[in-house]
């Protein structure tokens, strides 16, 4: 079954996967290294990953639920880059800040944005504002919002999600603090 997929989205162990256009192979899984859609031959295995060429211009808009890549992170605010919008991949750059209000509904005085995000970090978030000319606002104080990737800040490898605050490394057993999305 054909699913769109951004960078860093697991495809499934390596040995059950092509290692074809779009896609590698790091350890014992397969990863997205493109926003696309996945293909697969007669037998259902994963062949590539396609580039999804826009047809009209996307552009996020207040409502809209994006996925994006945390670029740098403070005190204050994460900035992100958006790259899907409503599950459609862009060509454009959009930036975005998820300020520490907005990152849950409850105990926002004591949220913690180095807990919550890490530069790199892959994120679902809404949009709630249009913000300046340079940056949309975006919450993920929703359950389903927050991230759904991350690597191990010691071994590179994608962690998993352990409850709603943290994910751990496969590898290391080391558990890092996250704002993670709810599946």
């Amino acid at each position: 079954m054909a699913r769109i997929v951004t960078p860093g989205s697991i495809l499934g162990k390596a040995g059950e996967v092509s290692d074809g256009l779009g896609c590698y192979v790091e350890g014992d899984e397969a990863f997205s290294s493109v926003t696309g859609i996945t293909h697969q031959d007669g037998r259902g295995r994963l062949i590539s990953v396609d580039v999804i060429r826009e047809r009209k211009a996307i552009v996020p808009l207040v409502g809209s639920v994006v996925t994006c890549r945390v670029l740098r992170i403070n005190s204050r605010f994460a900035t992100v880059e958006i790259l899907v919008v409503d599950g459609i991949p862009l060509r454009s750059v959009f930036r975005g800040i998820i300020r520490v209000q907005d990152v849950r509904e409850f105990e926002v005085d004591q949220v913690d944005i180095p807990k919550s995000f890490r530069p790199g970090d892959i994120v679902v978030a809404e949009v709630i504002s249009l913000g300046d000319k340079q940056y949309h606002s975006l919450s993920t104080a929703k359950d389903e919002h927050g991230v759904i990737h991350a690597l191990c800040s010691q071994s590179g490898e994608a962690m998993v999600p352990i409850n709603s605050e943290q994910m751990q490394c496969p590898k290391t057993q080391i558990n890092e603090w996250r704002k993670v999305a709810k599946s």
